[in-house]
């Protein structure tokens, strides 16, 4: 009961707005009727505060007492979680001493990731493209991401990494070389994966695009299902309903046993002479 008590973070944060260093500290407090003063010290290993010296101090932060709901023993908890902060809480009688903790989230993943291309995922191209995908997701460190995206696209020329070099670029502004990119993609791209891409244009507004696209589908697999699939959308678009039945039911027969159930709702719009589009 007397030895101190610690707190240990495995990654640099900020304590009511104040920078403290990964490690273990031994936590210790001085209360006022206002005003509580929060300290963490280098030495976590002292048996309580009876030896306490100031001197070690790593941080002190100063905080203010609420009152609370009686709690008869002396309890920790982290209230008001949020992505990259929560409010660590002493609770005893009819108190409650609060000090924020926060982290640069995206500064540790960026580290982690790092580390993890140091690994098994840093020879293969998706373990590149993956943590290119995350910097751009957050647009953050996308100037090595770009160069990450270089290096999975050296490692295996593929749809993905072309696709997402394009939105990294798109991203920084290079509106040509992003377009460039995109070009690379779709030809590299199979053709569930490019139908893939043309529905999400699609489902995004960009129909327009879309339609473009879907006409290359075939082209890359005439015999595929999803070709079939990409030639009813084009035919239900032109309103020539026989023949995107035709097409959507080719798309039916060739397609997976768990993919037959989304399709033949489709089939019975176009029977009925509705746009599948809509």
């Amino acid at each position: 009961a007397n030895e101190n008590t610690t707190i240990q973070f495995a990654d640099d944060v900020s304590v009511e707005g104040k920078p403290l260093a990964a490690g273990t500290y031994g936590l210790h407090m001085i209360p006022d009727k206002d005003q509580w003063t929060v300290i963490f010290s280098k030495n976590s290993t002292s048996w309580g505060s009876f030896s306490y010296d100031e001197k070690e101090d790593a941080l002190r932060v100063a905080v203010k007492p609420q009152a609370a709901d009686f709690r008869e023993f002396l309890t920790y908890a982290f209230d008001d979680l949020k992505p990259d902060s929560a409010a660590a809480t002493l609770r005893w009688e009819k108190l409650a001493v609060p000090f924020r903790i926060s982290v640069d989230v995206r500064a540790v993943v960026l580290r982690s990731i790092k580390n993890e291309l140091r690994s098994v995922g840093g020879f293969t191209w998706a373990g590149y493209d993956e943590a290119a995908q995350w910097c751009l997701d957050n647009n953050y460190n996308l100037e090595e991401a770009l160069k990450w995206e270089g290096t999975s696209i050296q490692n295996e020329e593929r749809f993905e990494n072309w696709e997402t070099k394009s939105r990294i670029l798109d991203a920084m502004g290079r509106k040509d070389d992003a377009a460039k990119a995109l070009a690379t993609a779709i030809e590299k791209a199979n053709a569930v994966q490019l139908y893939v891409y043309a529905r999400g244009l699609q489902r995004q507004g960009n129909a327009k695009r879309a339609f473009e696209l879907y006409p290359q589908v075939p082209k890359k697999d005439p015999s595929h299902w999803i070709s079939h699939l990409a030639l009813a959308r084009i035919d239900s678009n032109k309103g020539d309903f026989p023949a995107a039945s035709k097409e959507m039911t080719q798309a039916i027969s060739g397609a997976p046993d768990t993919t037959k159930p989304f399709l033949q709702p489709l089939l019975k719009r176009l029977e009925a002479k509705d746009d599948i589009n809509k």
